[in-house]
């Protein structure tokens, strides 16, 4: 059978993608997705199913079955290398997540636009939002109330003291109050909005791809792993593809790769889509020269302060983030560059059994780039992944200035009667700029929100991988619909942008575009 559409990877693009274009009975559409699919929910893993405290923790564990289990380099004086968690499971990431349900900033996508990606401003991007959410705390113009995702968000009266201290050192320092971080122009401390409901992690296989399972024309493949793309001169045609220890070939009109930041950037040059020179390092044959596969790496650099509680403080045992701090760091032209997010305890990736509280420090709009590169031409093989972080003394000056921030949070009276000790940094790790920096050096890590490795951009951007419709440059039948075509992080988690790049371009195609 030849299908009209592929979509490789059941992650959040791939499922919104795959559900959209089902929507219309005279397509046929075929998603695949490597790991496990569980299609009764009552057989979903409760480390699934279940988005909050050690469960959540339980489901991204480093080789665990449902995380790639990724690593790349964070800095050179980092000893090992960083974990970069990646859903391995129908749902992708989003049935790993956090759950964090934050849009990017107005003014990323009128950056988008101003960079030649005609139809990405705003105010064209706003109603694609709208449409993919229910907001079940906000209504007006700049919330959707009947979309396939349910949001909510924990209000003051369930808040644990750690919360309610920072919420309080945050209004004493001089930062709004302000509830709705999906207002334009929103800034200060606001409620953290979340794509969780009752405990229940509503990832995209929930939201979009369960309720459309019945659709005749939507056929869900998992265990599949794709191995390279197919094509006849330069229109790509079909794929080669793992299943069961037996290999297939599968044909289609069009294929779709929303295999995320790291995979979709993989196959483009596991299939000669790439960096020419980079690919005849490992014998791939070239169907099309494009530099900026795997370049113009983005993601959200972050290092965390911990502290002890003083014995009998209540915490949530679900591991509640309930607030976050979006501020605009000094002298900086961009606003609400920074955030801070109180977390409870458990919540950090890799933190294991360690009782600390955290507060996360985020720089949102990094100004270093990172590279993706293969390491061989094994479809097995993770690709090599160096962010060079803080390599810019911009966003190192801007990081200390979060970290000296929480710091002087932690010592607002709101934490008198919480905060038994602050363990990290240590007071030497504060002493000057430069102690400072090397602790940002060996400290920082991911927020696991990679983009841009497949950069959108005018035919003049050398690194521009695909045009405003998402399609490949310099192919035909081939587009790319994940976080990966963003051609700058977004000031804010990734997931709900990815689901709106999604639900953009089904439209397109919908519209023949």
């Amino acid at each position: 059978m030849k299908y009209d559409h592929i979509v490789v990877g059941g992650g959040t693009a791939g499922c919104i993608m795959a559900t959209r274009l089902a929507e219309d009975p005279e397509r046929s559409v075929l998603l695949l997705e490597a790991g496990p699919d569980y299609p009764d929910f009552e057989q979903l893993p409760d480390s699934l199913k279940y988005g909050w405290g050690m469960l959540n923790l339980e489901a991204r564990k480093a080789g665990g079955p449902f995380n790639w289990s990724f690593t790349g380099m964070a800095t050179p004086q980092q000893q090992g290398p960083m974990p970069v968690p990646r859903g391995k499971a129908m749902g992708g990431t989003s049935a790993i997540n956090g759950q964090t349900f934050i849009r990017g900033a107005p003014e990323d996508f009128d950056s988008w636009e101003a960079m030649g990606n005609h139809g990405w401003s705003y105010q064209e991007c706003l109603p694609y939002f709208r449409n993919l959410e229910t907001d079940e705390d906000y209504s007006g113009d700049f919330h959707g109330t009947d979309g396939p995702v349910p949001v909510r968000r924990h209000h003051r009266d369930t808040w644990p003291p750690a919360q309610e201290a920072f919420y309080q050192a945050c209004i004493a320092a001089g930062h709004p109050d302000n509830p709705d971080l999906h207002e334009p122009d929103s800034t200060g401390v606001s409620l953290r909005a979340e794509n969780n409901i009752d405990g229940v992690r509503m990832s995209m296989a929930l939201a979009y791809l369960a309720p459309n399972r019945h659709r005749l024309n939507l056929t869900v493949k998992a265990g599949v792993h794709v191995i390279r793309i197919l094509f006849s001169d330069n229109r790509a045609t079909g794929l080669e593809v793992e299943s069961g220890g037996e290999s297939f070939i599968i044909e289609g009109n069009e294929i779709i790769l929303s295999a995320g930041s790291v995979g979709s950037p993989q196959l483009l040059m596991l299939s000669g889509i790439g960096p020419a020179a980079h690919l005849a390092e490992f014998g791939i044959p070239v169907v099309t020269d494009s530099p900026g596969v795997g370049q113009n790496m983005r993601d959200h650099p972050n290092v965390t302060v911990k502290f002890t509680v003083k014995p009998g403080t209540y915490d949530d045992p679900n591991g509640m983030r309930a607030l976050r701090l979006r501020f605009t760091a000094t002298g900086s032209e961009t606003p609400n560059d920074m955030i801070l997010s109180p977390a409870s305890m458990n919540t950090v990736i890799g933190e294991g059994e360690d009782p600390s509280h955290t507060v996360n420090c985020g720089l949102y709009l990094a100004a270093g780039r990172g590279e993706l590169r293969l390491n061989s031409a094994d479809p097995h093989d993770q690709p090599s992944m160096d962010y060079r972080y803080l390599e810019d003394p911009w966003d190192r000056e801007r990081l200390r200035e979060a970290v000296r921030k929480c710091v002087d949070f932690l010592n607002d009276p709101a934490y008198e009667s919480v905060i038994e000790e602050r363990t990290v940094p240590k007071d030497s790790d504060l002493a000057s700029d430069q102690a400072l920096d090397d602790w940002l050096l060996r400290s920082v890590s991911s927020s696991y929100h990679i983009a841009g490795t497949c950069k959108m951009g005018p035919a003049s951007d050398e690194e521009a991988v695909v045009d405003h419709h998402l399609k490949v440059r310099g192919v035909e039948g081939l587009r790319v619909v994940d976080a990966s075509i963003m051609p700058d992080v977004v000031r804010a988690n990734t997931n709900v942008t990815t689901m709106m790049i999604a639900e953009r371009a089904a439209d397109f195609i919908k519209k023949g575009q």
